[in-house]
């Protein structure tokens, strides 16, 4: 078996445990395949990675935005991000950096990897042992709608009162939201924002 093999993916969401709290999973999606895979992640790293999916501007830099600002500032740039292995449910990465003349690979854990290759814009691959191991067909767990933190769906239902808003009242609530750092529930206002214009 060629242990080089590997899949390349895309970041699909963020779901979450609805059982047990704190407990998030970003689902990646095989490109030009329909596989998934799942990587269970704690609450930080996926409020680094549903940031950049859903662009919302910081008024710091979160960590993983610090360490691509100094990997730039000595001329490096992220090649890509490989999902390595898979152990029990802890997933093992490789970040693949370059400055051009010599390639270096950092020991990582898959969420700070995906984190960091999505600002990036980096390829993220799956080694074909991982996906044979933990990939799955769509229809077999989540669909795509589901793909969205517990906070999204618990304020979304539970709030109504929030979409009775002006447009431009929700954009001044993101932008506070944004400056307090309180990311999740930017994010969630984007979101509402972006239904919202698409309705119109």
């Amino acid at each position: 078996m060629d242990r080089s093999e590997k899949y390349k993916v895309e970041v699909l969401g963020i779901t979450y445990n609805q059982i047990e709290s704190g407990v998030y999973a970003v689902i990646l999606q095989e490109v030009g395949g329909t596989r998934r895979i799942p990587i269970v992640i704690g609450y930080p790293e996926a409020q680094a990675i549903e940031c950049k999916l859903q662009e919302i501007v910081t008024p710091r830099p979160l960590t993983h935005d610090l360490m691509l600002d100094m990997m730039h500032k000595f001329n490096l740039s992220i090649e890509e991000v490989q999902i390595k292995r898979s152990d029990n449910g802890v997933f093992y990465a490789d970040v693949r950096m370059t400055d051009g003349k010599n390639a270096r690979s950092v020991d990582s854990r898959a969420s700070d990897a995906i984190a960091i290759a999505i600002r990036a814009n980096a390829d993220i691959y799956v080694m074909g042992d991982v996906m044979r191991q933990v990939g799955f067909e769509p229809e077999e767990i989540h669909h795509p709608e589901e793909m969205v933190s517990p906070e999204a769906k618990t304020k979304t239902t539970t709030r109504p009162r929030a979409k009775r808003k002006t447009i431009e009242e929700l954009v001044k609530e993101m932008e506070a939201a944004a400056e307090a750092e309180n990311y999740e529930l930017a994010a969630e206002l984007k979101m509402k924002i972006e239904k919202r214009r698409a309705k119109k």
